[in-house]
This record gives structure tokens, C-alpha cells and sequence, in this order.
């Protein structure tokens, strides 16, 4: 099965990364295994130190200062040295032969560019987990969130990577915002035979806020939404005309 960059993009994540790294390691498919350190002041450099020692797979790159996740994993995506990404969050992990069931089935579908893994949300509250509505929402999200995403490296390329506007950085999005021009211009398919990610609850995390709202128990800032939106639309265009452009050279070289 083809091999797999994973970019991890790490902030202060020193509880959890040895967690994501050790579900890294245990998957064959992970041939590279890069966590960006996005300005970090816990131990977390110590820890991939520690990883790297015990598997040649793990490295480490370090963010001059915190720039947000976006950045982060579009950073990491620039040093990948194979065909194939995953982007994992330093607080989840995967479950064992979640990248074989990714790898297998990009090898036998050449024509999708992406795959999406189905996410287990663990330990959310469950005033959120017994509404009767919350597989459906968490069906959409498992749809976005980058830790469920296995893509080939020329798409990735070709969208411009995550978008790093400080709107997101602000009010979080950038991953639906992501998900939108993928979904639009190239299908975003998803595993749903299996849960392959885990997401773990604490306190804070944005799928909680995500939650809350699509469940009607928070309301959002109209003005955050109307900014989100119109930042994600024109990331969205961008990409769709970036894409255009590259066809439209192809057909000419052609």
C-alpha cells in the first residue's frame, strides 16, 4: 500500500502527543511522521525528542512562533516527503489499521484524491451525545475535521493547503472551509463502515462549540458566521479558480 506522511501540528500539547505519536507508530503505512511545534513552551519538543529516539519515522519541526494549526500543517505538508498526507491533531489519535483501510482505498480508487476516516468523539458531554440528532452532526463533522483526512499531496497542493486568514484563527473554520473547496471540486469521500479516529474531549475543544450550536443548545455570533462564511467562500473561489487555471494549462500542453 502506498506510504504516508502524517503532519501533526503541536501547541502546548504535552499531555496528549505521546498518545497521538504512539497511534502513529503502530500503523505500517506511516512512513514519515512530522510534528510541527507551533511556538510551544511545554515539554513537547522533549517528547517527540524522546519519540524520535525509540522510531527514526518521528521529527521534529519547530515554528518560530505561534502561527495557528493551519499554518502549522501547511508547513509540515512542505517537508513530506511522500505522495500521501494525513493530518492528525496532537489530542487525537487513530486506531490501529486506520491508515491501511485509508491507503487501500486510495490505491484502489486512483480517481479520488482524498479519503475521509470516521471519527469516535470520546467522552463528550452527554447532554451532546444522547440528543437524538448528534450521529448526524457527528457524521457532517467527521466529514471536515483534519484529523480524519488522508489526501494526496498534488490536491492538497493544488487547493493551497489549509487557509491560514486570521479570521479563523479567531472564531476556528478553517477546516470546514477546507472541506468545502475539496468537497466542491474533487469529492470528499468517507469510510463509514468503521470508527478510525479518535477525538477526545476537553474542555475548549472547537467540536464542542460545533456541537452546540448545529444541536440549537448555543447561539452563534451572527457576525462570527457572516465572517466565517464570507472567508470560506473566498477561499473556496480561490481554490476552484487555482484549479481552473491548472487545467486549462493542461489542456494547452496537451
Amino acid at each position: 500500500m502506498p506510504p504516508i506522511s502524517i503532519i501533526i501540528p503541536c501547541y502546548n500539547a504535552a499531555a496528549t502527543l505521546a498518545r497521538a505519536l504512539d497511534s502513529c507508530r503502530i500503523q505500517p503505512e506511516a512512513a514519515q511522521i512530522i510534528v510541527v511545534d507551533d511556538g510551544s513552551t511545554d515539554a513537547s519538543a522533549e517528547i517527540v525528542a524522546h519519540c524520535g529516539s525509540l522510531d527514526a519515522r518521528v521529527g521534529l519541526l519547530r515554528m518560530p512562533y505561534n502561527g495557528g494549526a493551519a499554518r502549522a500543517r501547511n508547513w509540515g505538508a512542505m517537508h513530506a516527503s511522500h505522495d500521501l498526507l494525513a493530518f492528525l491533531d496532537a489530542d487525537d489519535e487513530y486506531v490501529p489499521g486506520a491508515l491501511a483501510a485509508a491507503s487501500e482505498f486510495l490505491a484502489h480508487n486512483p480517481q479520488a484524491v482524498s479519503v475521509r476516516l470516521d471519527v469516535e468523539y470520546t467522552d463528550f458531554p452527554g447532554e451532546l451525545t444522547a440528543h437524538p440528532d448528534f450521529a448526524g452532526h457527528a457524521a457532517t463533522l467527521s466529514n471536515t475535521v483534519p484529523s480524519s483526512l488522508v489526501i494526496r499531496r498534488a490536491a492538497y497542493a493544488a487547493l493551497g493547503g489549509f487557509p491560514m486568514d486570521d479570521a479563523f484563527r479567531r472564531i476556528g473554520g478553517e477546516d470546514g472551509a477546507f472541506s468545502w473547496a475539496l468537497r466542491e471540486i474533487f469529492g470528499n469521500p468517507r469510510l463509514g463502515d468503521v470508527k478510525r479516529v479518535r477525538m477526545h474531549y476537553h474542555a475548549g475543544i472547537h467540536a464542542e462549540r460545533y456541537f452546540r450550536v448545529a444541536l440549537g443548545l448555543q447561539t452563534p455570533d451572527p457576525a462570527d458566521v457572516e465572517e466565517a462564511f464570507r472567508v470560506s467562500k473566498q477561499f473556496v473561489e480561490h481554490a476552484r479558480a487555482g484549479i481552473a487555471q491548472l487545467r486549462s494549462a493542461s489542456v494547452a500542453a496537451g
